[in-house]
């Protein structure tokens, strides 16, 4: 599994113009496959008039999953040069949507690849991209006696608390570095005179 991997801070849209074409780039995090064909959906009905609207999304912190389409510009000088761009940023879990409304000037194939790869670079400089850490999800379980202190000692230790709930006992949800594990028991133990729990979960990503 990939340590981290780093996809695109928020939704938004970039635009720039080549020799008299306009390239709009709509980008979007997607966790999902799904999420990334509802985003290119939606974004072909918000442009009916483009002359293309090409796309290509990665997901998967390994990139398991790319895909990438022209829209009838000439084969491999729009959506393959626009997921090469994605892959040479190390982006994941992200979509990428160009939409062109021609100029009347031709620009051959290097030009469009340049200008297609181009405007997702430029995109992803505008809106700014993220890391995500791997971790592991480890549940803290300690008294109610202890438990607002303990929360307290957490943050001030910049760990990140993900949820609390509260029953007979508190259990507190944290993401944990795999590397942070075992210095974490040993922390918690002073922290709570050997009173806490530790459970380790399974993994996810968080902001790193």
């Amino acid at each position: 599994m990939q340590e981290q991997y780093r996809t695109v801070a928020r939704t938004g849209v970039h635009e720039t113009e080549i020799n008299r074409s306009r390239f709009l780039c709509a980008l979007a995090p997607a966790a999902t496959e799904r999420e990334a064909q509802d985003f290119v959906a939606r974004v072909r009905r918000e442009h009916p008039t483009a002359t293309h609207n090409c796309f290509a999304y990665v997901i998967g912190a390994d990139a398991a999953v790319q895909r990438a389409s022209d829209d009838g510009e000439p084969g491999g000088t729009a959506g393959v040069p626009m997921l090469q761009m994605l892959l040479r940023r190390d982006v994941r879990y992200a979509v990428a949507v160009v939409t062109r409304y021609y100029g009347g000037v031709k620009l051959g194939a290097g030009g469009l690849i340049r200008a297609y790869g181009g405007v997702v670079g430029e995109a992803l400089d505008a809106l700014g991209t993220v890391t995500r850490r791997r971790y592991r999800i480890a549940t803290v379980t300690v008294d109610h006696q202890r438990a607002g202190k303990l929360q307290n000692d957490l943050r001030a230790a910049g760990r990140d608390i993900r949820d609390v709930r509260y029953a007979e006992a508190v259990r507190i949800e944290i993401g944990l570095p795999d590397a942070d594990i075992d210095p974490f028991r040993g922390w918690l133990a002073d922290a709570t005179a050997g009173t806490a729990a530790l459970e380790l979960g399974g993994e996810a990503y968080g902001d790193g």
